[in-house]
């Protein structure tokens, strides 16, 4: 390609007024009809032609291919209906055609969902990213294969990055239909025992017959619904336990959807306790009272009342009980009306003193076996007759004191039963023989009638024993010698962690529960676990939100822990039950956005497309047409780059150039002297002729 190269030898401007003034000086000599006049304006005009270095450039150039970017959506969506089939034969027609064109590279952008389906179809982001290393200038155009429901669409055309037109080729057909349900208000966390309110949508557009909405916790049926499509509705649920409550609402099926997966929608709701109430009952002052009201007091989640009883058992005066303090032990009102407003009661070195008569014994019975919790912390007097042993309440402790109290320095041990259970298992300093704590000087000899006794204590005997009554939870402590390990006797002991376990154990807190089934999800893995007392576990079975089963055997990971892990295939809520237990997880994200709108369209992308010139067009209008896929060519410039039958891509004219020649018009200042000479000899001839005539 041959161009002309100006070189200026003055500045721009200074030759800008030379050839004003030398202009206007040949206009006025015209004019006045001087002769030499046409002479001297050519030669001005060699003079400032010279000045401005004119130069011929010869540039061999080698033609460089125009980049095609072909976006195919993979996402999810794409796979319903007959759209998989569309987009494929689509693909290959796309392909074949831009092979045919002259200078055109085509790049096949593949693109399935962002983020596991939580991000959406993100298209754009992945067209920036496949033409990252090309220049702008050679883009000729992009042709998107899509349902047209793209969740990264630019406001602005300018956004791009591109100079060149976007076409989209929308599969599926107009008409389709999909029902879904909508989440307008979740609450991620929930106070165990009172309702969450979830609002939501049943969205079918076009339709006004109310729909049949059934809601599950944890897998269990726990409401139906009728909900008119459009309208919001409120659902309360109530969170029955701690950790997380797995909440799923469903929509029946609409005849001729798309898909029914999101007519389920998956509200996982983390329940925590308001306050956990613990009354400490303690029957005398002790050493260990004090250990008692530290753990409990230092827990910002437990709300305590302690009431100690000053005077001792074994003093007998006749004195009535209700001269004895100054404000009476509001007994009635702890252990008949609001008892079971508590989440546990410790009794702590308590021997009956005719303060609680029998019948609030016979409530606290009732109140463990309709779910609540009693711990028992045994001193010298739970071996006499006016131990608990001895009360109503015996029907719920564990084991019974046989009379015998041991006296002698021991180390406490956990039992192969406590190795396996949640409270005792991996207890800092168990793992070595002996432990590696402090020794305790006392334990009430008691033979185990219900349970597990999970520690032993001296002579191998029983030291802490953990049972279930009906509903509840009972633990009872064979050793009044706790606070030792508090005080660092002899090297002291885990004695935060093994009262707090047996707090939260009594209390019902899902991490400490002796059986158990478990599941987490991370990515597309499944990790199962089983907790459990037993020697064997059985296999679990899986089932996914499509209803197929596989069968897991577990492992044995840690005494009384066995695990699993198991790769999925498809997202949504998974089902796992041993036969005896069951656990749900989500796989993916709960609710992934590639679902939330599934039908295709094509408004969401034409007003981008409209903005670059180019087109959005769908490739069948009915289930079972073959596609129609336009004509595709190249066109030089135009404000529209698509036609009725017919798509078009940007011809660039990329080039590079590898190589320049050169050829001066005037040789530089050699030319320029000449031109002076030429110049001076005009003027001194027309000078000899004298001056012209009138």
């Amino acid at each position: 390609m041959t161009s002309v190269d100006w070189s200026p030898l003055l500045p721009l401007p200074v030759l800008v007024v030379l050839a004003i003034v030398a202009g206007g000086a040949s206009i006025l000599a015209l004019v006045l009809r001087q002769r030499g006049s046409v002479l001297r304006a050519l030669a001005v005009a060699a003079f400032l032609a010279a000045l401005a270095n004119p130069s011929f450039v010869q540039e061999d150039r080698e033609r460089l291919k125009d980049v095609a970017a072909v976006v195919v959506d993979r996402s999810a969506s794409q796979g319903l209906g007959d759209r998989a089939a569309q987009t494929t034969a689509v693909v290959d027609a796309v392909r074949k055609r831009l092979e045919a064109l002259p200078d055109v590279e085509t790049r096949i952008i593949d693109v399935k969902e962002a983020g596991g389906g939580q991000d959406g179809t993100r298209l754009f982001s992945a067209l920036e990213s496949g033409l990252s290393d090309v220049p702008p200038d050679r883009v000729a155009g992009a042709i998107m294969v899509t349902d047209g429901v793209v969740h990264d669409i630019p406001e602005q055309a300018a956004a791009l990055g591109l100079k060149a037109p976007l076409h989209a080729l929308v599969t599926g057909h107009p008409g389709e239909r999909d029902r879904r349900i909508a989440l307008l208000d979740t609450p991620r966390f929930g106070i165990v025992g009172k309702d969450v309110v979830i609002r939501l949508k049943v969205e079918d557009p076009g339709q006004s017959e109310p729909v049949r909405v059934v809601v599950r916790r944890d897998g269990t049926v726990v409401a139906e619904r009728r909900a008119t499509p459009g309208d919001t509705v409120r659902l309360p649920i109530r969170i029955e336990h701690g950790g997380q409550n797995v909440i799923e609402i469903e929509a029946e099926e609409a005849p001729g959807e798309l898909t029914a997966y999101n007519n389920k929608a998956v509200v996982p709701v983390e329940g925590i306790r308001e306050k956990l109430r613990v009354l400490l009952v303690s029957g005398q002052p002790n050493a260990g009272e004090r250990t008692w009201r530290n753990i409990l007091k230092s827990d910002a989640n437990v709300d305590l009342v302690h009431f100690t009883i000053l005077r001792p058992p074994e003093k007998q005066d006749g004195t009535p009980i209700n001269e004895l303090s100054l404000i009476a032990f509001p007994t009635r009102e702890l252990f008949e009306t609001k008892i079971n407003e508590f989440d546990l009661i410790i009794f702590d070195r308590y021997a009956n003193q005719s303060i609680l008569p029998g019948v609030y014994f016979a409530n606290m019975v009732r109140y463990v076996r309709d779910g609540g919790a009693v711990l028992v912390a045994a001193g010298p007097e739970f071996a006499s007759r006016a131990g608990l042993a001895g009360t109503p309440l015996a029907a719920a402790i564990p084991a019974t004191p046989d009379g015998k109290i041991v006296e002698k320095p021991y180390l406490a041990h956990v039992t192969p039963t406590g190795a396996r259970h949640p409270v005792t298992r991996n207890l800092p300093g168990s793992e070595s023989e002996p432990p590696t704590w402090g020794e305790w000087l006392r334990l009430i000899s008691a033979d185990v009638k219900v349970g597990s006794a999970v520690m032993s204590g001296a002579d191998d005997k029983p030291l802490l024993v953990l049972s279930r009554e009906g509903k509840g939870r009972v633990a009872l402590l064979l050793s009044d010698h706790s606070w030792l390990w508090a005080r660092n006797f002899r090297g002291g002991g885990p004695h935060l962690d093994l009262l707090r376990r047996l707090g939260h154990w009594l209390m019902k807190e899902p991490d400490l529960e002796e059986e158990a089934l478990r599941a987490t999800a991370r990515g597309n893995v499944v990790t199962v676990e089983r907790q459990s007392l037993a020697d064997t576990v059985a296999d679990v079975t899986l089932t996914s939100p499509s209803g197929k089963t596989r069968v897991t055997a577990l492992e044995g990971a840690s005494p009384g822990l066995w695990r699993a892990s198991v790769e999925t295939d498809e997202p949504g809520l998974y089902r796992l039950t041993d036969g005896k237990l069951t656990a749900f997880v989500s796989v993916g994200p709960p609710n992934p956005r590639e679902y939330q709108e599934v039908v295709s369209t094509t408004e969401k992308l034409g007003p981008i497309a409209a903005a670059t010139g180019g087109s959005v067009r769908r490739v069948s209008e009915r289930a079972g047409e073959a596609p129609r896929i336009p004509t595709i060519l190249t066109l030089a410039s135009g404000a529209r780059f698509s036609g009725g039958d017919f798509i078009a891509l940007r011809n660039t004219d990329a080039h590079v150039v590898r190589g320049v020649s050169v050829f001066p018009v005037f040789l530089g200042f050699v030319g320029l002297v000449l031109l002076l000479a030429s110049l001076l000899t005009t003027w001194l001839g027309e000078s000899r002729l004298g001056k012209p005539a009138r």
